[in-house]
């Protein structure tokens, strides 16, 4: 009996040991980059495919030493949720700085969760462990602020000001309006209705939206985000929110109309698709996904 609890012992000692072991999990695409996903940390990030830009761009980052002072004082009380790509520009150079911020703010690294997502289009800005649900990351990286285990603020992909300029109006509760707050309007929305009574309220957004969305690229990239979510119909929705926006950019049509052709809408991807090749005739790849719709097989 007792050998036998010990056995079982030790099997659990195993999963612990071997769950723990999954920080820095690094993926090795053949052809491709290698770039880590799920939970990582600074070690990971100083590793050697890593390293170059991570050390770089962390010496290289002068925080502002009154914004320090100011996080020296308040930071620790917070924790923070962050999420990254080793594969994305805006991540290699933000998160060395961030973690440059933190180290000279003396904030405890164990109150950091770091986490990798994927760039694959089937799990696009995901983590293997689930920790980008609910949580609307669209862009990376994203720096999430809690403060007794509620979201406080977050930064989005890059400061308005600076990291620690930031962090420090955040952490003295002074106003701040993160980047893509449109898409934040459009997620809050979504979050608290069903997708019926989305429909029929969102075109009621279109005048905040215009003054909030600098471009088509912002919910163009929140759609597909939701779209590899399985969340289809959000994503369409958000598509065609986009199209009210930016109604002569080809782009947004052409983008609109792929969804509707893997959903199985085939008619309505096919005008989508016409409009999109109205704005921009020469576009290659526009008359071909047109004519794999019109000509099938």
């Amino acid at each position: 009996m007792k050998t036998k609890t010990i056995a079982t012992l030790l099997s659990l000692s195993l999963c612990v040991l071997s769950h723990a072991q999954t920080f820095n999990q690094e993926i090795l695409p053949e052809g491709k980059s290698p770039y880590l996903l799920g939970k990582i940390n600074k070690e990971g990030l100083s590793s050697e495919n890593y390293t170059s830009w991570f050390t770089k761009n962390y010496d290289e980052y002068q925080p502002n030493p009154v914004a320090i002072d100011t996080l020296q004082n308040h930071l620790d009380t917070y924790t923070i949720k962050a999420f990254m790509g080793t594969w994305c520009g805006d991540s290699k150079r933000e998160v060395p700085r961030f973690y440059h911020v933190l180290e000279a703010a003396e904030f405890p690294l164990d109150r950091l969760t770091l986490v990798a997502v994927s760039r694959d289009r089937d799990t696009y800005k995901q983590s293997p462990g689930g920790e980008h649900e609910s949580l609307n990351i669209h862009r990376v990286p994203t720096f999430i602020i809690y403060k007794n285990g509620r979201e406080i603020n977050r930064i989005v992909e890059s400061p308005v000001e600076s990291l620690e300029a930031d962090l420090a109006k955040i952490v003295q509760k002074e106003e701040y309006i993160p980047n893509y707050n449109g898409v934040t309007l459009v997620n809050d929305m979504l979050t608290e209705m069903d997708i019926e009574k989305f429909n029929r309220k969102y075109k009621k957004l279109l005048p905040k939206l215009k003054k909030e969305v600098k471009n088509m690229y912002e919910l163009n990239t929140y759609s597909s985000v939701l779209f590899y979510a399985h969340r289809k119909e959000e994503a369409i929705i958000t598509a065609r929110l986009n199209v009210l926006l930016f109604p002569e950019e080809p782009r947004v049509y052409a983008s609109l109309a792929s969804k509707l052709k893997q959903v199985g809408e085939y008619q309505d991807a096919k005008e989508n698709y016409e409009k999109a090749l109205s704005l921009d005739p020469d576009n290659e790849d526009y008359k071909s996904a047109l004519n794999q719709l019109t000509n099938p097989g």
